[in-house]
């Protein structure tokens, strides 16, 4: 892999407003500054946004843990966004999800066995990466078991994460240690 962009900054070469807004991230539920947030600092403001944006997202949606992680897998996937696919797959798993979805979603795989509200999750958010859009019967069956907040948290986790995941491959973040790189989607899983 190429060499990674936007290095992760020490504290003594930040802004006062750069170490407020690492500061927040350090002791928010985040406890550090992972994956975007070295390269997302160099815009202070924007960084605290994000911060207060992806806190609801990860940690006050109305989607539940199993659902929200599997949603985030499948914009990482779409994304091939390493850093993202390998550390949300750990998350997803230690949320209870079943470790033949995400094998499944990184060979470029429907799941065959999933539940009810995973294979909604799943073909609402993988129709609206491919499609651009939605079909009537996937969102009228989203937002009967869900609601218009429990949609509208679905689509939002979507983007958030695809908005994360262009930040990362951007800036070249590395795959974690010991974890196989995805390829791109359409390159044979070999």
């Amino acid at each position: 892999m190429a060499a990674e962009r936007f290095r992760s900054l020490a504290e003594d070469e930040m802004t006062p407003e750069q170490k407020r807004v690492a500061a927040a991230l350090r002791s928010g539920p985040r406890r550090g500054l992972p994956g975007p947030f070295h390269a997302l600092l160099r815009s202070p403001v924007l960084a605290d946004r994000v911060r207060q944006l992806g806190d609801y997202i990860r940690f006050e949606s109305s989607l539940p843990d199993p659902l929200r992680e599997l949603a985030i897998l499948v914009v990482a996937r779409f994304w091939s966004a390493q850093y993202e696919w390998h550390q949300h797959r750990r998350i997803a798993l230690e949320a209870g999800l079943d470790p033949a979805i995400p094998d499944a979603i990184a060979a470029g795989r429907r799941p065959d066995r999933m539940s009810a509200d995973e294979a909604l999750v799943h073909d609402f958010c993988s129709q609206l990466l491919a499609d651009k859009d939605v079909s009537d019967a996937v969102y009228d069956a989203a937002l009967a078991r869900f609601g218009e907040r429990g949609v509208l948290d679905m689509i939002c986790t979507l983007g958030y994460f695809g908005f994360v995941s262009a930040i990362l491959n951007a800036k070249r973040h590395p795959t974690p240690d010991g974890k196989t790189p995805l390829r791109p989607l359409g390159q044979d899983q070999a």
